[in-house]
């Protein structure tokens, strides 16, 4: 890849960034919004506080970034690079946003808003939805052995469709497992 590359810096809200690789950098309080950040390489970055909304990730690489506190509307992490893609999110907003078909295992989500999230055949083994809400988030054909959503609400997770295996669900959380057979529940 041609560019800058940039290791151990911090960028605020008044730094330009130029097209390449950024290993150990923390972006704070920055709006990428409808910003063209195809092709750059995120490694073992932060960012925090930022809107990254609408922005273009076409064969971006995530790899072992964390996001905290930003707001994510619309992204395809889909046309993201699949290469040791790897990422968390921790008090996002990530709604209308596509995972379609990756393979993200153990993926943490944390006090994140999912609405209308499209992970139709993802794979998300072993991922953690912490306190999350996941209305009209799509789940099909959706690999969710071992992931854990005991403390998450507002899903509807068909089981006939989706790999679920050992997933982990709280008592009030079976509603959504059991909301394609349109049958009342009492509490």
């Amino acid at each position: 890849m041609e560019g800058t590359y940039l290791e151990g810096k911090t960028f605020d809200q008044a730094d330009l960034l130029a097209k390449g690789e950024y290993e150990n950098c923390t972006f704070n309080n920055i709006n990428f919004s409808d910003i063209n950040l195809s092709e750059f390489k995120f490694i073992d970055c932060h960012f925090n506080v930022c809107n990254l909304s609408l922005t273009k990730i076409n064969k971006t690489s995530f790899q072992d970034v964390k996001f905290r506190e930003c707001k994510m509307l619309g992204l395809r992490f889909d046309d993201c690079s699949e290469f040791r893609l790897s990422f968390s999110f921790e008090s996002c907003q990530l709604s209308h946003s596509s995972f379609f078909k990756l393979k993200i295992k153990n993926t943490t989500f944390r006090n994140s808003l999912l609405e209308e999230i499209d992970f139709e055949k993802t794979d998300l083994t072993g991922a953690i939805f912490d306190n999350c809400n996941l209305i009209r988030a799509v789940f099909d054909q959706t690999t969710l052995e071992k992931a854990d959503f005991r403390t998450s609400y507002n899903y509807s997770i068909d089981p006939e469709i989706n790999r679920i295996k050992k997933a982990k669900f709280s008592l009030q959380g079976v509603v959504g497992l059991l909301e394609r057979y349109d049958i009342e529940i009492e509490t």
